[in-house]
């Protein structure tokens, strides 16, 4: 017989998982859940979650309760009769009268090596630490957040020019089989679930636009890894004449003698033919970078239209 399972996200992040699940037979997936549609872009137009978009697609159907604390969201979900839940990133609180209904409870797929990088923005924490490794956890959902037993884990390397991003994508496409196979073994009995250590674990909030500024201050290596930790959003930043620079991509350069002692943090320079900034211990090369309602631009390019740009400083 099938699995009856539920299967609640909301981004990107959840569509492979839900496509997978969805033309395996030993699963008879009851229902979708996930966040209402809002507004976004421009034009602030109503738009579909990207799991509601394929859910629909497949044909199966969707709920979208603004929240699952009320009477009437968990009276719908207890209606589906679920074997078991399955959790990617739906980014709403989950009570115990949800995660807890299910009889073989909900599993949750988290994009880290847990108990590190707990909360919201796991895989921009991980470059922002700079560890080497990322990876996915399937664990229990609890009234704490991502501190549930873990079922499974699994470690992927984090490459030198690996962004949030690029990461998400390859988390996404490689927790799906490997979800799929963590939910078999569980509905099956093979699993034995074992506690985190949560003496070793770590946080990190939801990122607010602010930590994209640029501060020149710190060390390169340091301003190096929040380009690529907060890239695709919120993006770093930087000013430059009084307009808003982004900067796309950008790494550290070994400390040169008598550039970084004669330049500021903030200044452009030029460095063994590079176009770098100074910062508090270093230099950082800048590749790619945006100006305020222009296009992204190869920092070539860019510095032959800005002129005045080698010599200034940022921010």
């Amino acid at each position: 017989m099938a699995i009856r399972l539920l299967y609640i996200s909301t981004p990107e992040f959840g569509v492979p998982t839900l496509r997978l699940l969805a033309r395996d037979e030993r699963f008879d997936l009851v229902g979708v859940v996930t966040r209402p549609d809002k507004p976004s872009g421009r034009g602030l137009r109503v738009t579909p979650p990207p799991v509601k978009s394929v859910a629909l697609e497949l044909g199966l159907q969707v709920l979208q309760p603004p929240s699952l604390r009320t009477p009437e969201a968990q009276a719908a979900i207890r209606a589906l009769r679920p074997d078991v839940g399955a959790v990617a990133a739906y980014g709403q609180w989950i009570p115990a009268e949800v995660f807890d209904l299910p009889p073989k409870r909900c599993l949750n797929l988290h994009p880290s090596l847990l108990p590190r990088h707990r909360g919201a923005a796991p895989v921009p924490s991980t470059i922002l630490a700079g560890d080497s490794e990322v990876g996915l956890s399937v664990l229990f959902v609890e009234d704490e957040m991502d501190s549930g037993d873990l079922l499974a884990q699994l470690a992927m390397p984090v490459g030198e020019s690996d962004t949030a991003g690029s990461l998400m994508v390859k988390l996404a496409e490689t927790g799906a089989p490997f979800f799929v196979d963590t939910l078999v073994a569980w509905v099956a009995g093979d699993i034995v679930p074992q506690p985190q250590d949560h003496a070793q674990s770590t946080w990190i909030d939801r990122m607010e636009k602010a930590a994209g500024w640029m501060d020149w201050s710190l060390p390169a290596d340091d301003l190096a890894r929040r380009c690529r930790a907060f890239s695709p959003w919120p993006g770093t930043y930087t000013l430059f004449e009084r307009k808003r620079l982004l900067v796309h991509r950008a790494a550290a350069l070994p400390i040169l003698p008598g550039v970084t002692s004669r330049a500021e943090p903030g200044m452009v320079v030029r460095a063994g033919g590079e176009v770098a900034v100074a910062t508090g211990d270093g230099l950082l090369r800048l590749e790619r970078v945006q100006l305020e309602s222009r296009r992204p631009m190869d920092i070539d390019d860019f510095v032959r239209g800005q002129r005045n740009f080698i010599g200034a400083r940022l921010g």
